[in-house]
């Protein structure tokens, strides 16, 4: 294994030690591989998918620069710094609290630094858990961890293949499902104090349209400067804490 000085995440480098890594079991948070090296890595692509490990596509440079030298024959595994929770964990927990759930969805968020901030804005307000996407989204890091000051400890966070599948068993379980977009009502006229789950745009692109269509309302939060905008984890950190406010004087 490598240790990286500049992220301080955990590598295993090379086809051997990952592939006997992803048979043990291990908290493997991403599969880095050059599918043009050959040889064995396909083999190694199908057994991490079998285990449910997302597999990225890079280059040999790539690969260079985050294995720091080592010897990576065209692969390298991140470890993951949490276990990820499920939906049915998250909502479970609300019920042991006896509390409506309350829970984040993140539409792609791809910045680690927003997704830890995200997370410990949650933790403090109280959320239930996060639910982020395999793919297109940061996941537990190192850095996600570290921005989340510790926060990603406690917060149940699920990794689902498919975000608009994760909407539609929130909704079966009762769960509302409140977008955050610009073209939506004010969220101070909006009722928020229901089992409800609010979906969290990417940092460039807002919500997907797959996403848009499945919500069941759609919030926004009043502008009055030049800038149209809010960082996602801002934004998401005011939305979270209206919910408080609603939740509280109920």
């Amino acid at each position: 294994m490598k240790k990286m000085n500049d992220e301080e995440q955990t590598l295993i480098c090379g086809r051997n030690a990952v592939t006997e890594a992803i048979k043990s079991g291990r908290n493997i948070d991403t599969l880095y591989v050059n599918r043009n090296a050959g040889g064995s890595i396909n083999r190694i692509c199908s057994l991490a998918s079998e285990k449910g490990i997302p597999v990225k596509q890079v280059d040999d440079k790539k690969l260079d620069h985050m294995c720091a030298g080592a010897v990576h024959q065209g692969c390298a595994a991140m470890l993951g710094c949490a276990e990820y929770s499920t939906i049915a964990e998250i909502l479970e927990t609300a019920r042991e609290k006896g509390e409506d759930p309350f829970i984040i969805i993140c539409d792609e968020i791809e910045d680690p630094h927003n997704l830890g901030a995200i997370i410990r804005t949650a933790e403090a307000s109280g959320a239930h858990g996060i639910i982020i996407p395999k793919r297109r989204s940061a996941s537990l890091n190192y850095t996600v961890h570290k921005t989340s000051a510790g926060a990603a400890s406690w917060v149940k966070v699920a990794r689902v293949p498919n975000l608009a599948a994760a909407v539609k068993e929130l909704k079966q379980q009762g769960v509302w499902i409140y977008g955050t977009d610009m073209k939506g009502e004010d969220i101070y006229s909006t009722d928020l104090t229901g089992a409800a789950a609010f979906v969290i745009g990417s940092e460039g692109f807002g919500m997907s349209r797959l996403m848009k269509e499945n919500c069941d309302f759609l919030v926004s939060l009043p502008m009055f400067g030049q800038v149209n905008s809010l960082n996602a984890s801002v934004a998401a950190g005011i939305c979270m804490y209206e919910a408080v406010r609603q939740r509280r004087n109920k």
